[in-house]
């Protein structure tokens, strides 16, 4: 979801990662709720086309993948409005799909699945969950799960605790290594707490993330690498061994001071070296990201030029540096992997739009060929693939196409279309999104994405939105995006502004962050809009700004800094105050990153909207979750009780036991067509004031 990334300025969140932890020691426990479901739950079709709803629906197939031998399938399709389904079958004509484990959203949701064998898969759940302590707030809380591709034999991969254990973890760990040459057993980075029977037979003073061989059958385990307290992440070469450990500095108290180390192991060694150091206050350093074990190198990032660039770092002893791909314009943002040993066969960056340098010469011949038998969708990406590589799964679509999947059998030359993303979307005429550009007040030309109502060319006169991403450390890309589609099918106009502190464009155009460099980035926000009205694109009267996370923020401090350019404020799961957004991470490692990211000057407290209530003019509608944990619920809750006090229109739609991203089909329709009707009758109450 491009206009809603998962983070706010909070450091490594999302779930899964090992890195972010609590500060100190909390003694809770709680249980991971799981139900298995016999089929898949159908969702009643509606008699007509309801817009919101179509466009709010999560989507109905999403991490797709082939099983090793390319015979069966398994992805993820939503259950109940927040529930969702682990779906798999055996390819064939016709394909029968089965639902065989379902979790209720409640908190725990499905979110990524993986084979591990041709008869079993690994699930990683994920969900936000209250803090029985009471510090820390909300603890987001990921667990790994392995299952037959029928539904049978369920088992946790966590480790074990016992009424000894002190403490817990949030998060088991990762997959570092599906193993596809083992049958069912996976290389896993798993978190150990302290037990205090430590000198009797069942104690351990093992703490830290350590990785260990595990058979997801029966749960024999064997430990690869011993647990370290200041590790957060492995790499391994995908043979089975274990290449890269990354490990956090401490500064004070317990919090992360922003330095990397990664250690590197020579083919063969159980010695550790240094690798690299890495700085996450400036990004500068190497930081590793893949391992090929055939050249015997690290794969990763390092800065040319105030650009990320692509590297790769001999393992050999020598550490010889090698640039493997740089732009002169943008970021090179990821590596394009293939096979189920997740080799690296390019590089991807986006320009206007999304591209990818592939050095393999088979597969890049081999993506020319599929993109050439499918013209007109031009985004296209080897989703997975058989260990021999001889079918690959495929997905392909555009700016006005959610996506449909293809299997492509490189024996027989066959490409044979399979599911569509967006089933509820499937006969719905979309809209074409045009990257633009537009000045800034200081003459800057910002690149941003407009998006008319479908089959307009042209544009004059009509209700329009300005749409800021979140992040801010992000960027919109050209594609499918669901917000803006259902904005443009409702008939407005949307531009999606690259303001400066976007990401992907390098250091010159990201200053100092989207909130440290608050003014340039809103200036660019502000500047998007008197472009649409100056280009006769936007009727003046009807122009609105929405956003979502940091672009919530960008909404709402938008119009404290020009109270009447815009006639309505939608503003979702926003960052209204900094100082608070600083103090929610106050329990947490990465506390001094992002109170370095945010800022404490007194800057914070002109650029926090909650403080300048009084500026506002137009109406404003919030909406918010109370299981947020990016953007704490209060945000929200506290700038309404300042606008009301101050006399200003202002609404507040909560949604209860939801977090960040707000993954529930009926909650997404609600928000889309509140902001619809709140926007139509801003604009009509404007109009008539005009």
């Amino acid at each position: 979801m491009r206009a809603t990334p998962s983070d706010c300025c909070q450091g490594a969140r999302h779930a899964g990662n090992s890195r972010r932890r609590l500060v100190g020691r909390v003694p809770a426990a709680f249980g991971v709720g799981l139900l298995l479901a016999a089929g898949l739950l159908n969702a009643q079709t509606p008699a007509g086309f309801d817009a919101a709803s179509a466009f709010g629906a999560r989507p109905s197939v999403s991490d797709l993948s082939l099983s090793p031998d390319g015979t069966s399938v398994a992805y993820i399709t939503p259950g109940t409005s927040r529930g969702s389904v682990l779906v798999t079958g055996r390819l064939g004509n016709p394909f029968r799909a089965t639902g065989v484990m379902r979790a209720d959203g409640k908190p725990y949701r499905l979110l990524r699945c993986g084979w591990v064998s041709n008869q079993r898969l690994v699930c990683q759940i994920y969900g936000i969950v209250p803090d029985a302590a009471g510090a820390a707030g909300l603890l987001p809380v990921s667990r790994w799960i392995a299952v037959d591709a029928d539904g049978g034999n369920i088992r946790t991969l966590a480790v074990g605790r016992n009424m000894y254990s002190r403490g817990y973890f949030l998060h088991d760990g990762e997959i570092i290594d599906a193993l596809p040459d083992e049958e069912a057993a996976v290389l896993m980075s798993r978190n150990y707490t302290p037990d205090d029977h430590i000198g009797s037979r069942v104690g351990s003073d093992k703490q830290g993330l350590g990785v260990d061989w595990v058979d997801t059958r029966n749960m024999t385990i064997r430990n690869v690498v011993q647990p370290r307290k200041e590790a957060f992440e492995y790499l391994s070469d995908g043979r089975g061994s274990v290449r890269v450990m990354g490990l956090a500095e401490q500064g004070t108290l317990g919090y992360e001071n922003g330095i990397s180390n990664f250690l590197y192991r020579a083919a063969g060694s159980t010695d550790w070296h240094q690798l690299s150091r890495y700085n996450e206050r400036d990004h500068s350093g190497f930081w590793p990201i893949a391992v090929d074990h055939d050249l015997n190198v690290a794969y990763g990032f390092r800065k040319t030029n105030g650009r990320s660039a692509l590297y790769t770092i001999k393992l050999d002893g020598s550490l010889e540096e090698h640039e493997v791909y740089s732009r002169p314009d943008v970021d090179v943002e990821d590596v394009v992997q293939i096979g189920r040993r997740q080799r690296v066969v390019g590089a991807a960056y986006a320009t206007d739009r999304e591209h990818s340098e592939v050095f393999d010469p088979q597969i890049k011949q081999l993506i020319g060929s599929i993109s050439h038998a499918l013209p007109r969708q031009p985004l296209l990406q080897i989703a997975d693939s058989s260990v021999d590589e001889s079918v690959l799964l495929v997905v392909s679509g555009s700016d006005d196409d959610p996506g449909v999947y293809y299997l492509f059998d490189r024996k027989s030359r066959h490409l044979n279309t399979f599911l569509v993303v967006r089933s509820q979307l499937e006969g719905v005429r979309l809209a074409k999104v045009q990257p633009v550009n537009y000045p800034a007040s200081d003459g800057v030309m910002v690149p941003g994405y407009l998006t008319l109502p479908p089959g307009q060319e042209s544009a004059h006169g009509l209700p329009a939105i300005v749409l800021p991403h979140g992040g801010p450390s992000a960027r919109d890309k050209w594609g499918f995006d669901w917000l803006s589609q259902y904005f443009a099918n409702r008939g407005y106009a949307v531009l999606q502004p690259e303001f400066r502190g976007s990401a992907g464009y390098g250091d010159d155009w990201f200053k100092h962050n989207g909130f440290r460099s608050w003014r340039i980035a809103i200036g660019d926000v502000l500047s998007a809009g008197r472009w649409l009205v100056k280009e006769g694109i936007a009727d003046p009267a009807r122009l609105g700004i929405v956003g979502w996370s940091y672009g919530g923020y960008a909404a709402l401090q938008s119009a404290v800094v020009d109270p009447t350019l815009f006639k309505a404020v939608v503003a979702i799961a926003p960052v209204t105050d900094l100082p608070a957004l600083v103090e929610e991470n106050r329990y947490w490692t990465d506390y001094e990153i992002v109170k370095d990211f945010v800022g404490e000057a007194a800057h914070t407290r002109e650029a926090s909207p909650v403080d300048n209530a009084g500026s506002f003019k137009a109406p404003v509608l919030l909406f918010h979750g109370t299981l947020d944990r990016n953007v704490g619920y209060p945000q929200s809750q506290h700038m309404a009780e300042k606008l009301k006090s101050a006399g200003k229109q202002v609404e507040l739609v909560t949604f209860k036991d939801l977090d960040h991203r707000l993954e529930d089909s009926d909650a997404r329709a609600l928000m889309l067509r509140r902001s619809d009707e709140f926007l139509h009758t801003a604009f009509a109450a404007a109009a008539a004031a005009h």
